[in-house]
């Protein structure tokens, strides 16, 4: 009788241990954010920072393999320090130029700009069309005939007639044609700060412009625009802008207006063709996501592209790498921002784990995402759209995958090696059980339909 070869044992349930020997970059990445709102909340000299946090790292080096523990206290707090250094010197540093805020005085204006981001149709008042649009001054000439080379951002809204009237003006594009990243303009407008409503909770809308570098609000008749000749801008994105648009393009050929606006707010994220009844609808039903780009579409088309590729046995590395190429190259037509950026990167490092066979580390990779954006940008930290996806990302790591590890999956082994009997003893009492009490049912109901081969 041949000796019977006692498969490996799946052993007991998986133990779950938040400690930070074993996933160092999550409790690095929350030291680093406590850090950034203990510089927020707590000002200090920003010399105080740097000098603790080179002496934390120090001492983190010279205790490292004599006390482990206060090494990796010690660790822990130059993380912290680190955070509050950063969100102290980023907030000191001026992110864009504010030089033009001295003609904010409603004086008429004569103004050279580059297009910085592609106009948008909106639906204005009294049936206009208005297209609203991202630009940087070069120049600015004043009324009294002074010339000012300055660099600001300015968020235009350019007013054609109205829709009567520009079917007599041979077509939208003679009446209202659409600015593209690159175009130098120029125009004559009265320029205004931007200012928030006093409400409690109401919108940032200072804050919001502030971020995408827009320092003035401006409004001009399509008439007073006038486009010159020349490029002004990165080449790189000059191409993302034009790639982003003949994926509309192509979406508008393929179906019929309303579908097609749907189409491209869920599939690239531009809601410029979305009308006020439809976002209304989807707003009451409760589905407005579904019109936003974000993280799922990212995980969407990573899922599909990995399994597609692994199915045609395409290697690890070459799959993984053309998926993280591709959610690449997807988060940066889009043009949405963090979210898209922030799921690629978790996707990124992820499926780089996965290399390296750490296919368990799913709550280091989230920290190490979490870390890196918080280096880029520390004041996500306080944004509602990264709060809610790494505490939503974190439950399922951290507690959702170890129940059902010590759960369902343990059940899973019970059906593996079907017809070993020394198989069972190396499995938990109460799965062995179950394995027994299976085998006997189907013992029983093999005497009715008999055996029609063997199971595992």
């Amino acid at each position: 009788m041949p000796a019977l070869t006692v498969p490996p044992s799946p052993g007991g349930p998986p133990t779950f241990h938040l400690k930070a020997s074993r996933q160092p970059m999550l409790w690095a990445a929350l030291a680093h954010a406590l850090g950034i709102v203990a510089g927020v909340y707590l000002w200090r000299p920003v010399l105080w920072w740097l000098v603790a946090g080179v002496a934390f790292v120090g001492a983190a080096a010279y205790f490292a393999k004599r006390r482990s523990g206060l090494g990796w206290a010690l660790a822990l707090g130059a993380f912290f320090l680190a955070g509050a250094f950063h969100i102290q010197v980023r907030a000191s540093t001026i992110r864009f130029d504010t030089g033009i805020q001295p003609f904010l005085d409603r004086e008429e204006l004569q103004i050279t700009a580059h297009v910085t981001r592609d106009g948008r149709w909106q639906n204005g008042n009294f049936s206009e069309l208005k297209q609203t649009v991202d630009i940087e001054s070069e120049s600015v000439e004043t009324a009294a005939g002074s010339v000012e080379e300055i660099h600001s951002g300015i968020r235009l809204s350019i007013y054609s007639p109205s829709p009567d009237d520009k079917a007599e003006s041979h077509g939208p594009n003679a009446a209202l044609p659409v600015f593209h990243y690159g175009d130098r303009i120029r125009f004559s407008a009265k320029l205004r700060l931007p200012h928030n409503f006093r409400n409690p909770g109401a919108f940032d809308y200072r804050g919001y412009l502030a971020d995408h570098g827009i320092t003035a609000l401006g409004s001009a008749k399509v008439g007073n625009v006038a486009p010159l000749s020349g490029f002004a801008g990165s080449r790189i994105e000059a191409w993302r802008s034009r790639m982003h648009r003949s994926v509309i393009a192509k979406v508008h050929e393929l179906w019929r207006p309303r579908e097609a606006a749907l189409i491209d707010a869920m599939v690239i994220g531009e809601e410029a063709f979305i009308d006020r009844d439809t976002r209304t609808d989807f707003q009451r039903s409760g589905a407005y996501h579904v019109l936003v780009v974000s993280g799922m579409n990212v995980s969407i088309l990573a899922f599909v592209t990995f399994w597609t590729l692994r199915r045609f046995y395409l290697g690890e590395i070459p799959s993984t790498l053309l998926t993280v190429s591709l959610c690449v190259a997807y988060a940066f037509v889009t043009e949405v921002g963090a979210p898209v950026w922030r799921a690629t990167l978790m996707c990124a490092i992820y499926l780089g784990t996965r290399l390296l066979y750490r296919d368990r580390a799913m709550v280091n990779a989230l920290g190490a995402a979490a870390l890196g954006l918080l280096v880029f940008e520390p004041r996500q930290l306080f944004t509602a759209s990264f709060q809610m996806t790494f505490v939503c990302v974190l439950i399922v790591a951290a507690i959702g995958i170890p129940i059902l590890q010590r759960t369902s999956q343990l059940y899973k082994h019970a059906l593996v090696n079907w017809d070993s009997v020394a198989y069972g003893a190396s499995l938990p009492p109460r799965v062995t059980q179950f394995r027994v009490d299976l085998q006997f049912i189907a013992s029983r109901v093999a005497l009715f339909v008999g055996k029609s081969g063997r199971a595992g």
